[in-house]
């Protein structure tokens, strides 16, 4: 691990940044892959990678953006909490925009149940778009991340966003697979289900580039810009993937799943960080 982190210090942030969101959307596609190894997929597995995947992003929305964006703000008092309250404000304000415009439809909902502009795509790529919308904060963050360390800043270090990457990569796996299983009991053949799984997440190194690159820009965002994309993060895991979780009769293993989420971004954030 020490092999990694030195190596992420030794080249241009934006590139880390990149580098470390391709493996997120790796970790997806492999994820995705499982459908060709498996037929159908059990619905307690799918409700607890759901819920570990809930864990996973707000143990990272404190640990390893909150927490630093606050520790780096400048003043004292209420004035050092206001950067990373306007910023989570923002991002969750952000997230219910597009919630609201990008057509999408959720892992366990039916298609009646759609939400955003109408449209008549298909419920395929509705289930895409779903996922999607998880992994564009989840991006964000990591070149956010990266772009801090760059800058200089206190409370940001490379460990620390090694450790969010690894974290965010970790539950992409199981979403990889919760995206492309559902897509194959639609009928889909094994390879387009598969394409569409790992294609969710390709927004993340986009998503990664523009963080790291607004922060070493513009560097007074960057407690801003940490806390927006947790509030951002936030409000996927209270207004999708928690509900997600709550459709059949596994809300206990979910919640174990959560659990386990946040122990292991915590973990991983201060070991790391």
């Amino acid at each position: 691990m020490e092999q990694i982190i030195s190596y992420f210090e030794s080249i241009d942030p934006v590139l880390a940044a990149f580098y470390a969101t391709v493996f997120t959307w790796a970790l997806t596609a492999l994820g995705a892959a499982l459908v060709f190894l498996f037929k159908t997929m059990n619905r307690a597995l799918l409700d607890g990678m759901l819920g570990f995947t809930g864990g996973v992003m707000v143990a990272a929305s404190f640990w390893s953006l909150l927490a630093p964006g606050i520790e780096m703000s400048p003043g004292e008092g209420f004035e050092k909490v206001i950067p990373a309250a306007v910023g989570f404000l923002f991002g969750a304000l952000f997230l219910f925009g597009l919630d609201k415009v990008l057509p999408h439809l959720h892992i366990n909902f039916k298609e009646s149940e759609k939400e955003g502009i109408k449209t008549p795509w298909h419920k395929t790529t509705l289930l895409t778009l779903a996922i999607t919308l998880h992994n564009i904060p989840e991006g964000l963050a990591v070149g956010v991340l990266f772009g801090g360390v760059a800058a200089g800043f206190d409370g940001a270090s490379i460990g620390g966003a090694v450790a969010l990457a690894l974290g965010i990569g970790l539950q992409n796996f199981p979403e990889g697979f919760a995206v492309a299983m559902p897509l194959r009991r639609q009928g889909l053949s094994r390879t387009k289900s598969f394409m569409y799984g790992q294609a969710s997440a390709l927004v993340e190194p986009i998503a990664a580039v523009i963080g790291a690159w607004a922060v070493m820009s513009f560097q007074p965002i960057l407690p801003y810009a940490l806390a927006f994309a947790a509030g951002a993060m936030i409000f996927v895991v209270v207004e999708e993937v928690i509900p997600e979780t709550q459709q059949d009769n596994h809300t206990d293993i979910a919640v174990m799943g959560f659990i386990g989420g946040f122990i292991v971004m915590m973990t991983l954030d201060v070991g790391l960080g």
